[in-house]
């Protein structure tokens, strides 16, 4: 075995065995990495607390989320319980390297830190991402080298963020709209692109490893994670776009207002990702992904654009006014 696949095995085996009452504490801490918490979490900051945060935050987690396949396929590395089975207390389908879970801790909580600028707000986030690299590791989901890469991959987003705000955002902003779509409609086109040369490059998985019963699904996982990411970056990165251009409504107001928006916006999102699953067939994959992408398009744009538009029409937010240029004659 690999010496460094070796040495993470050993971590989690001395974890399991010293602190086996930290099982229970641990599954809660990954279950706060889920997808479906990052989807309660970002239209909460969008919908009724901060609306230009919202945008950001979201759209920066989809990207950060779309890299992880990217990567998982890339290195097709396996989990410390496929080698040991013995040590398995969460399961997962894809492949290991980088944790998806710490990934997008790390962004999550940096950027959370960043936005509300305390102290005690970097002491938290610093926390939650340990713990949660520590219960990859401990639940036997993720080596050591698999959660220090996601906290790299991610800490290089917040980069390229930074990078993006100090030198192209004004510039981008005065952009006219036309071009704006152009850049959300090329961003998950280029996406696809790199995902299939890395697909080409990379070949054919190796069946020959002790763990090659968990390849098939690793590889449908991966092919479905980026059709997610596919659907979800043109649906929001369209509808942000629409929205501020055709909508600009207010994310303040009177708590009872943004209850009522959040309550009435998830419970559709939740409707379009849920119902549409079950009428989407998974089967076979040349139809199942591009409909997987459709329908996680539809919750993206709903989120962005048209849960917006229905709260300003049913007077659960408001708007601001057109921007427009008048021209008088007098």
């Amino acid at each position: 075995m690999d010496p460094l696949l070796q040495m993470g095995l050993n971590a989690t085996r001395w974890l399991q065995e010293n602190y086996p009452q930290l099982a229970g504490f641990f599954v809660v801490i990954s279950t706060l990495g889920l997808e479906e918490f990052y989807l309660a979490l970002f239209p909460l900051v969008y919908w009724s607390i901060n609306k230009s945060v919202g945008k950001l935050f979201t759209y920066l987690f989809l990207l950060t989320n779309a890299l992880n396949p990217l990567f998982k396929h890339g290195f097709r590395g396996p989990r410390p319980y496929w080698l040991d089975p013995s040590v398995n207390m969460w399961e997962e389908s894809s492949y290991g390297i980088p944790s998806a879970h710490v990934q997008l801790a790390t962004l999550t909580y940096l950027f959370m830190a960043g936005w509300i600028r305390r102290w005690w707000a970097w002491v938290l986030a610093v926390i939650m991402i340990i713990l949660m690299a520590l219960s990859r590791v401990y639940l036997g989901a993720h080596f050591i080298q698999d959660v220090v890469a996601g906290f790299v991959i991610s800490g290089f987003v917040l980069l390229g963020f930074l990078f993006w705000q100090q030198y192209t955002a004004k510039s981008f902003n005065r952009r006219i709209l036309g071009f704006k779509l152009m850049t959300a409609v090329l961003v998950p086109i280029v996406y696809i692109v790199i995902y299939v040369i890395i697909r080409l490059l990379i070949g054919a998985p190796d069946l020959s490893v002790s763990w090659a019963a968990y390849i098939p699904a690793a590889e449908l996982s991966g092919a479905e994670s980026v059709a997610t990411a596919v659907g979800t970056l043109l649906g929001v990165g369209i509808g942000f776009l629409l929205e501020g251009s055709r909508i600009r409504f207010r994310s303040d107001g009177p708590l009872i207002r943004r209850i009522g928006r959040y309550i009435l916006g998830m419970a559709v999102a939740l409707g379009i990702r849920a119902g549409l699953d079950m009428i989407f067939p998974a089967d076979p994959l040349w139809l199942g992904l591009p409909l997987r992408v459709l329908r996680y398009f539809l919750v993206g744009i709903w989120m962005a654009y048209y849960a917006p538009l229905v709260f300003v029409r049913l007077k659960l937010a408001d708007a601001d006014p057109d921007p427009g240029i008048d021209l008088t004659i007098s």
